[in-house]
């Protein structure tokens, strides 16, 4: 039998929905087994693709392709009502005990969506409790008759009435049977180590119908079920630690959001490197909060992080970071660590920007990561490229715990000399660095990565609305550096807060000598939207 790593036990928290990350294609049907008291066993074969997802919102139609994925024939068929919570259950033991699929009949109130709205009402995308969705009927009928069961056990009055339906003429040759007695268990199949099926964890009644019959058939066809908190698996750090144990060689997920299969697909590779966040997790946000020192190490002029030495930093950030343990979100402290440094004078390169080497902060970013700690390497271009300058550090940003921030202020059109104008970069310069930043990630299979960009005028960052947002495994945050007194900070606030992009992070900072007076970290997280980052220079 296939090793199911559960959540909560089946009856609390059913597993809802299964994505199918590498699978889209069916397996082609069988003949079913010979009569007898003694059947042969159902005929499982993997999935013909790595990554399938199976995103029907409606129960029946759901674990019918789950069926269709993982079995070929089987002499037995179980089936429930996904109106009756109790039969679904029943269903399910009955399912994983005699290694047979699992069908749903009718549909069920909700939404069909993980942590979707309450139950109880119809939705456009289900049927009514107790009755079956055309679809439902259709891939119910279907399966049945690929399947080709000797007998079909039905646990309610509901679902003995749907099967007769669905069957027709061909219940001549299969037994409804609504006694568990009267269908014996068959012998074990051969199971499928390697497949691992996704489910939710939670959601409405349609997701959890969708989800018992899905981790019954896929317990029964041997299978390894995993569920998951949301769409997400790089989110659940449970989810993660499974995969990552597991490291499947086929994914089938089943239930809606979790698709499509490429995202899916590099979701997964992610989860199964099984490298995660300080604080949890592979998402960035939301699930923790970033408090961090910024600065440059040894230089106190340019910040908090400079004015004490590398243990001193890491002690001050952790004691800075306590005051945000409030409300349950982890809290990370963090280092933003200028690795390019604006200038007065152009140097040898005419550039106006000096660079820090890799390995005069590569003992600053281990130690911090060793420490549990976050890392943002912050690029002062001056008139560098700022791509030229992120790949300076690629062999840091290759690291799991360390993001980039870019600052527009200290970039430098030609003619231009530093402190005579705020700077600008333009979204197509960012969106140049955010590809690169992408790839790397990618390529390293390295949990969701950092890209900051500092902003307290929003000509800082020219076309800002064609921001790429479009990378899965970047978490772009824009960081209000406004200073002075807080009305005036609270009016900075409102202007970078109105012009960003949707589902772009934020971040505050607080200044220890130009703030009058700076932020209690109380005020500070009083901020609305609340800062997902905040840093103090």
């Amino acid at each position: 039998m296939g090793r199911i790593v559960r959540a909560p036990e089946r009856r609390n928290a059913v597993p809802v929905g299964a994505a199918t990350v590498l699978l889209t294609a069916a397996l082609t049907g069988c003949t079913g087994p010979a009569a007898g008291n003694d059947p042969a066993p159902a005929k499982v074969g993997p999935p013909v693709r790595s990554v399938t997802v199976l995103d029907d919102p409606d129960p029946a139609t759901l674990s019918a392709a789950v069926s269709r994925h993982l079995f070929a024939s089987a002499p037995a068929v179980i089936v429930a009502a996904a109106s009756d919570p109790q039969g679904l259950h029943r269903a399910a033991d009955l399912a994983e005990q005699r290694r047979v699929p699992m069908l749903v009949a009718g549909g069920a109130a909700g939404t069909g969506r993980a942590g979707g709205a309450p139950t109880g009402a119809p939705s456009a995308t289900t049927s009514p409790a107790g009755t079956a969705s055309d679809g439902g009927t259709a891939a119910l009928g279907a399966e049945l008759r690929r399947l080709h069961p000797q007998n079909v056990l039905t646990v309610d009055a509901a679902a003995q009435r749907a099967v007769r339906a669905a069957l027709g003429s061909a219940s001549d040759t299969t037994s409804v049977r609504t006694d568990p007695a009267e269908v014996p268990t068959t012998r074990p199949a051969r199971g499928l180590p390697g497949v691992t099926v996704l489910v939710h964890a939670g959601g409405d009644a349609a997701t959890r119908a969708g989800a018992t019959a899905a981790t019954a058939t896929a317990t029964a066809a041997g299978a390894t079920v995993v569920p998951v908190h949301g769409d997400d698996p790089r989110a659940d750090r449970t989810a993660i630690a499974a995969l990552a144990h597991r490291d499947p060689a086929a994914v089938l997920a089943a239930g809606t959001g979790f698709g499509p299969a490429d995202r899916l697909g590099a979701r997964l590779a992610v989860a199964v490197a099984g490298r995660q966040l300080p604080g949890g997790g592979q998402v960035m946000f939301p699930g923790r909060r970033l408090v961090a020192l910024y600065g440059h190490p040894g230089t106190a002029v340019l910040g908090a992080l400079g004015a004490q030495d590398l243990p001193g930093s890491i002690a001050r950030a952790k004691q800075v970071a306590k005051p945000y343990r409030t409300g349950g979100v982890p809290v990370v402290p963090t280092f933003e660590i200028i690795a390019t440094t604006a200038q007065a004078s152009p140097g040898p390169d005419g550039r106006y920007s000096a660079a820090s080497s890799v390995a005069s902060l590569r003992p600053w970013v281990r130690a911090a990561g060793a420490a549990g700690m976050y890392v943002v390497l912050d690029l002062q271009p001056g008139r560098a490229d700022l791509l030229d300058q992120a790949k300076r550090y690629r062999s840091l940003l290759a690291l799991p715990y360390v993001g980039l921030a870019l600052d527009p202020e200290w970039k430098l059109a030609a003619g231009q000399k530093p402190l005579e104008q705020i700077g600008t970069v333009d979204a197509s310069e960012i969106n140049r660095v955010s590809d690169w930043l992408s790839a790397l990630t990618a390529a390293h299979r390295l949990p969701q990565k950092l890209l900051v960009l500092h902003q307290f005028q929003l000509s800082m960052i020219g076309h800002e609305d064609r921001l790429d947002l479009g990378h899965d495994n970047l978490s772009l945050l824009i960081h209000m550096d406004g200073q002075g007194s807080p009305s005036l900070k609270d009016e900075t606030w409102s202007g970078v807060v109105g012009a960003r992009p949707d589902g772009v992070a934020l971040g505050w900072k607080n200044f220890y000598t130009k703030d009058h007076p700076m932020l209690t970290p109380a005020q500070t997280l009083a901020q609305r939207p609340r800062p997902d980052m905040i840093s103090y220079q």
